[in-house]
């Protein structure tokens, strides 16, 4: 009965009611936890403003000051997480990370969209001091944007490198080895132009229009990259950021950087962006033994772009600074994969800097010591 009393007051001094979302295309579950995660709510709403606005009101009736954890809030779960945050709730993002060790600690692990919303609210229970808040400001939604536009170039050029692979075995059909001594690209305008006019003197007309519809189908794809990049240098020039300004870094990489930062001021060093991006070794140690090894975490498609850079500064008109860098890392006994990745943590602390600063990039001989 104490006990009861004594659970019953801590109750009502945590006057919270933690509410995990798992949001999806149509419909997103809704699990509200008290901090002893007791279930108090329990609902499958509809992506609609409707339920919304439902929602808000039998959360109100608990008479809990009520937290919003969401899994997604920039893609399915956008326009609840931008309603939320709008009507003044308080709105956290929960990583999905955070959701499966939730669900691992369960004695059977089970899979649900009520379950995953529990494993969000607990988590918002236990992690609440170090999870980001949702905000909307100019300068995300930008970056929203970019990197919308991003991933569509990113598309495009995927559907082009399948559709010139095709193309390689249709000429190949047709004209036998000889078509890769005609031109040095077999994909230029030049060459398209030529395959064209050629087609039409095969006797297939099956080959004919297939080669036809291939050659017209790159030529709209170049023309759509073209205009996506044409968008991406005004979105990029909003900013105001000049990460274009250093080596190996043009304006896809800068735009897929900035899309994956979002705003800089989110991030308190250089070290927390490394992290972020999984440039930080994981340690791995056991008593005397102290190692560490690398991690696979982090957001995947930033160490991409910074790879991709680094790669670029090493290469043949690269940065000098940043080849005796990593030439000097490679003489202490590290491998070169090593190497590189001391050269990609550098960069980040660079990429730093220059975004938190909106500085052009500087040949800094020190920077790499």
């Amino acid at each position: 009965m104490q006990n009861t009393i004594e659970r019953t007051l801590i109750s009502s001094s945590k006057n919270y009611l933690y509410l995990g979302i798992d949001t999806h295309k149509d419909q997103h579950a809704v699990v509200g936890l008290n901090c002893f995660s007791e279930v108090l709510y329990e609902k499958e709403i509809n992506n609609s403003e409707e339920d919304f606005n439902q929602l808000i009101k039998e959360v109100k009736k608990t008479g809990f000051e009520p937290i919003f954890g969401l899994e997604d809030c920039y893609s399915y779960g956008a326009r609840l997480a931008n309603y939320l945050f709008q009507n003044g709730f308080s709105v956290r993002i929960v990583s999905p990370v955070l959701v499966e060790r939730e669900r691992k600690y369960n004695t059977h692990p089970e899979k649900s969209d009520l379950i995953d919303a529990k494993g969000v609210a607990k988590a918002l229970i236990h992690r609440i001091g170090t999870l980001p808040h949702y905000s909307v400001s100019k300068e995300e939604e930008t970056a929203k944007e970019i990197k919308d536009l991003v991933m569509d170039r990113e598309f495009l050029v995927k559907e082009q490198t399948r559709i010139k692979n095709q193309l390689h075995r249709l000429l190949h059909k047709a004209y036998n080895s000889g078509y890769r001594t005609k031109f040095k690209n077999p994909f230029s305008e030049k060459a398209k132009k030529y395959w064209l006019r050629s087609c039409l003197k095969l006797s297939s007309p099956i080959s004919k229009n297939q080669i036809r519809r291939k050659v017209k189908r790159l030529t709209d794809i170049k023309k759509e990259i073209l205009e996506i990049e044409e968008e991406l240098m005004v979105l990029v020039g909003q900013t105001d950021q000049k990460l274009e300004t250093m080596n190996g870094c043009g304006l896809v990489l800068a735009a897929s950087v900035i899309a994956e930062v979002k705003n800089i001021d989110r991030f308190k060093s250089n070290d927390t962006l490394a992290k972020y991006g999984g440039f930080c070794p994981r340690e791995r140690s056991s008593g005397k033994k102290v190692r560490h090894i690398k991690t696979n975490s982090g957001n995947r498609r930033l160490n991409k772009a910074i790879h991709r850079i680094a790669l670029s500064q090493i290469g043949r008109n690269g940065n000098i600074y940043a080849k005796e860098y990593f030439m000097k890392k490679v003489s202490e006994g590290k491998s070169k994969p090593q190497a590189l990745c001391c050269l990609k943590r550098r960069l980040v602390k660079i990429i730093f800097q220059m975004m938190k600063y909106r500085q052009e990039y500087r040949y800094i001989r020190n920077i790499f010591t």
